[in-house]
């Protein structure tokens, strides 16, 4: 990354990716978001709404999407289409405290938390979320605009299809595909396929009626 980021976005998740940024030496021109954020690091400073972004060319900067799952993540979906919409570009984050293998193919804009683990064979699509202290083994397949929750742990050759969330704690064993907009629900075992945009919950899985 070597271009200064503006954040898109002023709660927590965008907080934590300030904090990811820092920690990995990038200049942060500042924070776009509705209002003012609270908490902002010393030396960020809030630079306007959404419109603020069009005083800056996209060749010169790149946007972080910091909007978490709000709208099971559709209005972070919105967010970053229109920006790529304008012709900017999304910066793809790995935490100093993530460990992700060799091979592993990160879209543009994903973001990797802080304990998170990716294997060997995986990749992640573009406007993803893999938060803190996720596993995914070898050989996933996540879609784009995906979150995937603190603490799940994904097995071997998992696919999970574009627009899902996992929540938090999930596990998904391995080579199971989650449909296109699913929700697995917190703390869920998941042994068997997903149909596209269902609710799963509870231990095993089961879909709600």
């Amino acid at each position: 990354m070597s271009r200064p980021v503006i954040i898109l976005g002023g709660g927590g998740h965008a907080r934590v990716l300030i904090d990811a940024l820092i920690l990995s030496g990038v200049t942060i021109v500042g924070v776009a978001a509705r209002e003012p954020p609270a908490g902002l690091p010393d030396g960020i400073p809030f630079l306007g709404d959404d419109d603020a972004v069009a005083a800056y060319p996209p060749g010169a900067v790149e946007l972080v999407n910091g909007v978490g799952s709000v709208d099971g993540g559709a209005a972070r979906a919105r967010l970053f289409a229109a920006h790529k919409a304008r012709g900017f570009a999304f910066a793809t984050i790995v935490h100093p405290a993530a460990i992700v293998g060799r091979d592993v193919d990160l879209g543009e804009g994903v973001q990797v938390m802080a304990g998170a683990v990716l294997q060997t064979g995986s990749r992640i699509g573009a406007n993803t979320i893999v938060n803190t202290r996720v596993s995914v083994d070898h050989d996933a397949r996540i879609g784009a605009s995906c979150h995937i929750a603190p603490g799940c742990v994904l097995s071997g050759g998992v696919t999970v299809g574009e627009g899902s969330h996992v929540g938090t704690g999930a596990v998904i064993i391995q080579n199971v595909t989650i449909g296109s907009g699913a929700l697995v629900g917190a703390g869920a075992v998941v042994v068997e396929d997903v149909p596209d945009n269902a609710v799963v919950l509870g231990v095993p899985a089961r879909q709600r009626k």
